[in-house]
C-alpha cells in the first residue's frame, strides 16, 4: 500500500525542531546529528522509535536535514543498533519523560485492558490500538510487537474469564451441579435409551458436550441458561375461523378487530 506523501503542513507540524530540541542536537555532528534528530521527531509523533531507515519518510529526512545542516544522504550511514543508538534513545526518553516498559508495566496494562477494553472489544487489532494509546498516556515506551501481542492475548483471556465468572455467579447451586454432572456424563449419552431424557435435559446435554469438546465458548453457553426467556406474545387470531383474508391489512395488532377497521 503506497504511502501518502507529506505536505508542507505535515512537515511543519510534526518534523520541526523546537528550541529545546535544537539544544539536544547541537552537540552532535554528521550522521549522528541527523540520526538523533530523526529519532527525536519520530518519537514525539508516534511515541516509539523507528525500527529502521525504511520507516522514515524521505520528505521528512530532507526537511530535518536542512534544519540541522547535514546532507540527507548522511542518514544512510547512521547505525541503527549498538551503543550509540541506545545512548540516543536514553537521551530522548529522559527529555520527553518516557520510560521503557517493565514486567510490572506489562501486568498493569494487561489488567487495564481486560477491565476496560477487552470486556467489550474482542478484536485483537482494536485492543492493540487501545494498548498503544494507553502506553502513550502513561508515558511508557510501547513494548516490542511480539510482547504487545502477548499482552493483548492475555487481556482477552482474562476478560473472558472475568465474564464467565460473573455469569457463573448468577447460576444457582443446583443448576451448577446439574451442568457439572451432565459434562461428566456426556460420554455416556450415546448409549442412552431414546426418549429417556426430557427435552430440557437433552438440550442441556448438547450444551454440556459443547463445553467438554470446546466447540462453543463457555460464556455463550452460560448466557443461554441464564438469560430470561422472552415472554410469549398474545395471539391476535383466537381460532382458525378468524384468519384474515388476503385483502386485509398485514398488521398484527388488535386494532385490526376494532369497530373502525370493520366499518372501513
Amino acid at each position: 500500500m503506497a504511502r501518502t506523501p507529506l505536505d508542507l503542513d505535515d512537515l511543519v507540524e510534526h518534523w520541526t525542531l523546537l528550541k529545546d530540541e535544537h539544544g539536544l542536537v547541537s552537540g552532535k555532528r554528521g550522521a549522528t546529528r541527523l540520526g538523533f534528530a530523526m529519532l527525536l521527531k519520530f518519537y514525539t509523533q508516534y511515541g516509539r522509535f523507528p525500527r529502521g531507515r525504511f520507516e522514515l519518510p524521505g520528505e521528512a529526512v530532507e526537511f530535518v536535514a536542512r534544519q540541522v545542516q547535514v546532507p540527507a544522504a548522511e542518514l544512510d550511514v547512521y547505525e541503527w543498533s549498538g551503543r550509540t543508538v541506545e545512548y540516543h534513545r536514553a537521551q530522548i526518553r529522559g527529555h520527553l519523560g518516557f520510560r521503557e516498559s517493565s514486567v510490572a508495566d506489562a501486568d498493569k496494562l494487561t489488567g487495564w485492558l481486560a477491565e476496560y477494553v477487552a470486556c467489550k472489544e474482542r478484536r485483537p487489532e482494536q485492543v492493540r490500538v487501545e494498548l498503544l494509546a494507553r502506553c502513550r498516556t502513561e508515558s511508557i515506551e510501547p513494548p516490542t510487537p511480539g510482547r504487545c501481542d502477548r499482552i493483548v492475548g492475555a487481556a482477552l483471556r482474562v476478560a473472558e474469564e472475568m465474564l464467565t465468572a460473573r455469569i457463573s455467579a448468577r447460576i444457582t447451586v443446583q443448576s451448577t451441579e446439574r451442568i457439572i454432572a451432565l459434562v461428566a456424563g456426556a460420554d455416556q449419552t450415546d448409549d442412552a435409551v431414546p426418549g429417556e431424557a426430557s427435552a430440557g435435559e437433552g438440550e442441556m446435554i448438547k450444551y454440556a458436550t459443547a463445553i467438554r469438546t470446546r466447540t462453543a465458548s463457555t460464556e455463550a453457553i452460560l448466557r443461554r441458561f441464564t438469560t430470561p426467556p422472552t415472554p410469549p406474545t398474545r395471539p391476535c387470531w383466537r381460532s382458525a375461523a378468524h384468519r384474515r383474508p388476503p385483502s386485509w391489512p398485514a398488521t398484527c395488532g388488535c386494532a385490526t378487530f376494532s369497530g373502525r377497521s370493520r366499518r372501513a
